[in-house]
């Protein structure tokens, strides 16, 4: 069951890098107005109160930074308020982020006994030129300790990647991809690259020396990875950046769209019909087809603003098909006769 998640920002804090795509400068020290523990107490608390599922397990986490590198005194000082309701089983497990290269045997050890259970890893590239040009400050054999290290300590891992970096392309995307599914994340979180105000990549783009992927091929990318991981059974949990009006302020340039899970989605649906028609065509030539399909993936495949549609058309795949919309037939699957 999906976890009931009760979500802290601790943005930028902990992170000794400045990465090229990041429009903040790292910081470690109190700052203010940053969260501190009557706010995790009291906002526990009242999310406690929201009515939710019955049984649904409730996960505490802290997003936006690096926590492993904060000092001990930080991190406990958010992670203490939610000890009485870890030992009350109120909630279940607490989940943190941080970089690679800030994972440690004692570490590991520190966080299990304060009761995390899930580290979630600021991956972002496995191929070192990508890495190295987008300001990283680790490498991929890093990744590969760091998975190693919480592993051996019992906790689940999470990974993220960014497509479109600096030096990135399709072929090192869809590689960065294979080389973490091999690792076997517990999940992942796919972003696109997006140029900030008051990034790095914001100046590179003004002087021309950046051009950020487009919408079309980001979507094209990310749905390839996604088949990555899909085919593994590895659980996608995030495809996009959150959407909200600070982030659109801030926007130069870049492939951000507020529904850009669901244009990937659509994109892999296309792929998966596409499939289906062309080989029911090899096998049973020019006569009519049914492809029968799921009521709530109506949507999915016609595609926003009808571009699957726009596809089926281009390359004739429609022609002598009656597609049926099924309430019973299961999601994300065709059937054909």
């Amino acid at each position: 069951m999906t976890p009931f998640v009760i979500p802290f920002f601790i943005a930028h804090q902990g992170c000794p890098h400045q990465c090229v795509f990041c429009n903040q400068h790292a910081i470690s020290g109190a700052v203010p107005g940053q969260v501190g523990a009557d706010q995790v107490r009291e906002e526990i608390a009242q999310k406690l109160a929201w009515p939710r599922r019955p049984g649904r397990p409730v996960q505490v986490a802290f997003y936006g930074g690096s926590f492993t590198g904060l000092s001990r005194r930080r991190q406990e000082e958010l992670l203490a308020p939610v000890a009485p309701y870890l030992a009350t089983g109120q909630v279940r497990e607490i989940r943190i982020s941080t970089r690679p290269d800030l994972i440690t045997p004692a570490g590991v050890e520190h966080l299990k006994a304060w009761g995390v259970r899930l580290v979630e890893l600021g991956v972002q590239s496995l191929d070192e030129e990508v890495l190295q040009k987008s300001g990283r400050g680790h490498t991929g054999r890093d990744v590969e300790e760091a998975f190693a290290l919480l592993r051996a300590g019992g906790l689940q891992v999470g990974g993220q990647l960014m497509l479109g970096l600096p030096g990135d392309s399709r072929r090192r995307a869809l590689q960065s991809a294979r080389r973490l599914a091999g690792l076997r994340p517990d999940l992942v979180r796919l972003y696109p690259t997006l140029v900030m105000k008051g990034s790095p990549l914001a100046t590179t783009f003004a002087e021309g020396l950046f051009q950020p992927w487009s919408l079309g091929l980001c979507t094209s990318v990310c749905a390839a990875m996604k088949d990555i991981f899909d085919d593994r059974q590895i659980a996608v949990a995030r495809m996009g950046l959150q959407s909200g009006a600070a982030l659109e302020a801030d926007l130069v340039a870049g492939p951000y769209h507020p529904a850009f899970g669901e244009l990937v989605l659509s994109r892999q649906y296309y792929k998966m019909v596409r499939a289906r028609l062309c080989a029911a065509r090899q096998k049973q030539g020019a006569g009519l087809i049914t492809l029968q399909l799921a009521e709530r993936d109506r949507s999915l495949f016609v595609g926003q603003h009808r571009g699957n549609m726009a596809r089926y058309q281009r390359r004739d795949l429609l022609r002598h098909v009656e597609v049926l919309f099924v309430a019973a037939q299961p999601r994300f699957t065709a059937q054909l006769r």
